[in-house]
């Protein structure tokens, strides 16, 4: 064994144990291993020159690249810094590379009997583009110096390597894919965070149900899969899988509160259940933790209570009913801000004028920004910023298309609101009630005017232009989809996921006017009206705008994040979920979705879940989900709203013919 110079007192290293030359025990392997989503993982480089291999001391080198540079070529930090991507690509990229670089990562199974059978996975950075020679040098080199008795399978770290791996014994190079090495993950992060609360364990639905009504913001809530109607909590555990764009993890990312997927919920209790007990939960990406508390804490009201969500005053004058590709973001005050977002998309795609690159011309240390990165996906020569302005926005267009439909304004809902005498003694009534904070009787109310919202006849005013925005799909026959387009939605801080109404098998005039009241009135459900409440948003405040649409059927639709939703530091990946047909699918639970990550500055894309499905998409659709990765990533250059970092949600679907249109664009909250 050949211990490296650390350990002999290069100064800075301090307790230094990498190791060079040496076959790896599991003993050993404990000694330098650090633990990476509950799994103890280890750092390699292979030197193929010295035909000898680096065994990293995690503690102290988390980055390959410092420990090559620095241990091995004798390169100062700075001068590593000053030439990073070229650097990372001679170590990644290049075909003809001297290192090749990966982790190790301990992992076990249960046997027949009941015990647990360890075994190592080796693997490289997502960004690495070994080819397949490589990567079996690189695995048999490993192999040759890992104990025998410990299995090695390889795991492709993206779908090219999985393309390379192809035509490569599976015999010699015994694998193993992502997702079905995390697929059935027992305890996945979904937000990170901390709190201390009364645990609440449901098995079941009706077990919810029966006591729901009596949850506070001091529970912290167990059950299968957590309804989107929950209330305000402190915490969320799923005791089954779901995905983390879900409609009740876009609410916990909203809420700051910590949420998790933890299936061995019993193990985690210790057996003993702990329903009923007050409870630290901390949620990590490495670690998961439920620690009884000796009694009950005495917790202050959280930040959420002192909220308060500033809306902008509706414009309630004349406002015509406007075609989606009349409409900018301006128009958010008249029509909502998800109409106003499609508006703004039509603009977008139509004069490829927007700047759609700032994302990558923030600075990220050491890198002055990454106008590199982006020329390469945008498979440009030269990296010019105008020349990527005018790629990034063709891009952009030749790849999704805006939704075609209507915009009710705000005015329409105003006047038929007013048209009612008996709504307008009901909405007094539940002011009062929350001016008075009289909650038992709020809920009630909300049911009441609900009700009379989907009773009450239209006068013609209202009735005729919503009509006659859309003749030809009335004459037609054709089926509509009828969207919220609220002033109290996709705000930051305040998305309101999941809480107002869609309609979408909507026929006939008829049917169509049905399903605009039926929006209408979601925004007097209970649970909006109380949500809106505990941010400040007034009810006066409130109204509702109207999305008409034609129905397309699809073959496949989705959500998208422009981030990772699970480590806040990646700002490589873009979190895209999908599944066959319509996209509330994926957010409403009705199906565990197939779930990728895209990198959209090195390029390259990884299957983290099949999902329900129990297969992975062809790869030609997994081709062409990237490119609406990087879509979604240069879209949020312009919809982002203060900052280029801050990330966005998109729901999108693929047409018959393949096509992308992205059906909303809104911030995500995070």
């Amino acid at each position: 064994m050949t211990l490296t110079l650390g350990e002999t007192g290069v100064p800075g290293t301090g307790g230094d144990r990498t190791v060079v030359g040496a076959n790896l025990s599991l003993p050993l392997f404990r000694t330098l291993s650090g633990v990476l989503a509950g799994h103890p993982y280890l750092k390699v480089v292979v030197d193929r020159v010295e035909s000898t291999w680096h065994l990293l001391d995690t503690r102290v080198h988390p980055f390959h690249v410092n420990y090559i540079a620095t241990h091995v070529l004798g390169m100062t930090l700075e001068e590593l810094d000053a030439d990073l991507d070229a650097f990372n690509a001679s170590v990644y990229m290049d075909p003809g590379r001297r290192f090749l670089l990966g982790v190790l990562s301990l992992h076990s199974e249960q046997t027949a009997d009941g015990s647990e059978s360890p075994f190592l996975v080796l693997e490289t950075t997502e960004a690495d583009t070994m080819h397949g020679a490589l990567l079996e040098e690189f695995y048999l080199y490993v192999r040759g110096r890992v104990d025998g008795r410990l299995p090695l399978l390889l795991k492709p770290a993206n779908h090219g390597q999985e393309h390379e791996l192809a035509s490569v014994s599976e015999a010699h190079v015994p694998r193993i894919l992502s997702h079905a090495l995390f697929g059935n993950r027992t305890r996945t992060c979904l937000n990170p965070g901390e709190a201390e609360g009364r645990l609440r364990h449901f098995r079941t639905m009706a077990e919810y149900e029966a006591a729901a009504a009596q949850l506070g913001w001091a529970d912290i809530v167990a059950m299968p899969r957590l309804p989107d109607d929950v209330p305000r909590v402190a915490g969320f555990i799923n005791t089954a899988p779901i995905t983390p764009l879900s409609h009740t993890n876009v609410l916990a990312s909203g809420w700051g509160i910590p949420n998790a997927i933890v299936r061995d919920f019993d193990t985690l209790t210790g057996g003993d259940g702990l329903d009923g007990a007050w409870v630290r939960y901390r949620v990590r990406e490495d670690s998961i933790t439920l620690e009884p508390l000796s009694a009950a804490p005495d917790l202050q009201k959280p930040a959420w209570h002192q909220q308060r969500i500033r809306i902008e005053t509706p414009l309630l004058e004349e406002a015509p009913v406007l075609a989606l590709h009349r409409l900018r973001r301006t128009d958010r005050d008249s029509y909502g801000t998800k109409a106003a977002n499609l508006g703004e998309l039509h603009h977008v795609l139509d004069s490829r004028t927007a700047d759609l690159t700032a994302f990558y011309t923030r600075p990220r240390p050491p890198r002055r920004d990454l106008l590199g990165h982006l020329a390469a996906r945008l498979g440009e020569q030269e990296a010019s910023p105008e020349r990527l302005r005018a790629a990034a926005a063709r891009c952009v267009a030749e790849t999704v298309r805006a939704p075609e439909g209507v915009a009710l304004p705000f005015r329409l809902h105003h006047l038929f609101l007013t048209s009612s005498p008996a709504l307008q003694q009901g909405i007094g009534k539940l002011k009062m009630a929350l001016e008075l904070e009289a909650f038992d009787i709020v809920d009630p109310l909300c049911l009441n005017l609900q009700h009379l919202v989907r009773s009450t006849p239209m006068p013609d005013e209202v009735a005729r232009p919503i009509t006659a925005s859309v003749p030809g799909l009335l004459a037609g026959g054709h089926r509509m989809v009828v969207r919220s387009s609220s002033n109290a939605e996709d705000l930051p801080g305040f998305s309101a996921a999941g809480i107002y109404d869609s309609v979408t098998t909507v026929r006939g005039a008829e049917q169509l006017l049905d399903a605009v009241r039926q929006v209408w009135a979601s925004l007097l459900s209970p649970r909006s009206v109380r949500l809106r409440h505990q941010v400040g948003i007034s009810l006066d405040d409130t109204y509702m705008g109207v999305i008409v649409q034609e129905y397309l059927p699809a073959s496949l639709g989705g959500v998208l994040v422009t981030c990772n939703p699970t480590r806040r530091e990646d700002f490589r990946n873009v979190y895209l979920n999908c599944t066959p047909g319509s996209p509330e699918r994926v957010v409403d639970g009705t199906v565990l979705p197939q779930q990728y990550l895209y990198n959209t500055v090195e390029g390259g894309g990884r299957t983290m879940d099949v999902g329900t499905a129990g297969e992975d998409l062809p790869p030609e659709t997994r081709t062409a989900l990237a490119r609406l990765a990087l879509t979604g990533r240069l879209l949020q250059s312009h919809f982002s709203a203060e900052d280029a970092d801050d990330a966005l949600d998109i729901e999108w679907l693929m047409t018959d013919e393949g096509a992308f249109r992205l059906v909303q664009i809104r911030p995500y909250a995070r």
